[in-house]
């Protein structure tokens, strides 16, 4: 059975940084998209949006917009860990944050990586950010 635990959230000031984990297990795919999605106070579930991926295929990324050049995504080598490295937060990245999977590894683009596409989530860590 498929695992997503998110770990690393918290609460930082403006301008500060954390890093996400998720660690994933119970999958055997050689090829998926993994990453994350973020769901601010106050939404539904559906208004859930993608933040980041990685393709196992060859590596390739995504970031949503506002995101970019302040965030990183990354795996460890044995890929059964997915980092997202966030920097320069600012008080309109506070949601939960949830790490996603699906075996569509060419989900992992601006068009792609949505909620529909998703196999799999794990439970979410908050990341509060405060002005």
């Amino acid at each position: 059975q498929v695992q997503l635990v998110e770990s690393g959230g918290g609460s930082v000031q403006s301008g500060g940084s954390l890093r996400l984990s998720c660690a994933a297990s119970g999958f055997t795919l050689d090829y998926y998209a993994i990453g994350w999605f973020r769901q601010a106070p106050g939404k539904e579930r559906k208004e859930r949006e993608g933040v980041s991926c990685i393709s196992s295929s060859d590596s390739s990324t995504y970031y949503k917009d506002s995101v970019k050049g302040r965030f990183t995504i990354s795996r460890d080598n044995a890929k059964t860990t997915v980092y997202l490295q966030m920097n320069s937060l600012k008080p309109e990245d506070t949601a939960v944050y949830y790490c996603a999977i699906t075996p569509a590894y060419y989900a992992c683009s601006a068009y792609g990586w949505n909620l529909v596409a998703m196999n799999h989530w794990g439970k979410g860590t908050l990341v509060t950010v405060s002005s």
